[in-house]
């Protein structure tokens, strides 16, 4: 099915919610769902922020118009099936790719101190990144989201947590549990909670778990690292 999409926002449309002197010591980019602008994901940054004060934290717009409301998208949903979704998302992700990239270069980091932290079209968004050869980010949240498409091997220099809620009837919680099992397989590095009488939303929970995890939770791939080396890793 043909659409008609139009591309609104650049990069410095973005919200910055904390600019740190530069070189940031980490980047921490927030992507909303579909039909949202940045300023729907200012308080969860505003909380990253203060247990983060070195950090660069934005939250991001997404390039085209959405279909409805006033905010922005990555891509339409209108009409969506899952081999639809597949062909929008992958012809929206350079345009991701270029933002993630966009924003590392402003705040003069690499991928290994980059976290995306996606809402549902924008977890979709941010799963999808980790398909590409060379990792996007050390750190992925997917929170009320779902891959595309599973993917064939596992980014193994990227951590990849799931956060859904089981009472989320828009994109229900068994593709996050699904995906998780499958990344493991693969031998990735994951985690996964399902929370109860939670639905499709940027429930304050899943922002307590992403500080957990981004301050308490030691990538597999460092662990690995430091067994070798006979050192403990530092929390990243």
């Amino acid at each position: 099915m043909a659409y008609l999409v139009m591309k609104t926002s650049m990069p410095q449309d973005a919200y910055i919610v904390q600019q740190p002197a530069l070189p940031a010591a980490q980047l921490v980019l927030l992507f909303a769902d579909a039909g949202a602008d940045p300023q729907t994901m200012r308080a969860a940054g505003e909380q990253l922020a203060d247990v983060f004060p070195l950090a660069m934290v934005v939250s991001v717009a997404a390039p085209l118009c959405a279909d409805e409301g006033p905010g922005f998208q990555w891509y339409s949903e209108q009409g969506i099936t899952d081999e639809i979704r597949v062909e929008r998302v992958t012809a929206a992700l350079p345009a991701f790719a270029a933002c993630v990239t966009h924003w590392q270069q402003a705040a003069g980091v690499q991928a290994t101190a980059t976290a995306l932290i996606g809402f549902a079209q924008g977890a979709v968004m941010a799963l999808e990144a980790t398909h590409q050869g060379t990792p996007i980010a050390s750190r992925v949240f997917a929170i009320g989201g779902r891959f595309a498409s599973l993917p064939a091997s596992a980014a193994h220099d990227t951590m990849v947590h799931f956060l859904h809620g089981k009472a989320d009837s828009v994109t229900p919680y068994g593709h996050a549990v699904t995906a998780a099992h499958h990344l493991r397989d693969l031998g990735g590095d994951i985690t996964a909670e399902v929370m109860p009488f939670i639905g499709h939303e940027m429930h304050p929970d899943f922002l307590e778990q992403v500080i957990h995890k981004l301050t308490s939770h030691v990538p597999q791939h460092l662990w690995a690292e430091a067994l070798t080396q006979g050192s403990i890793p530092p929390v990243t």
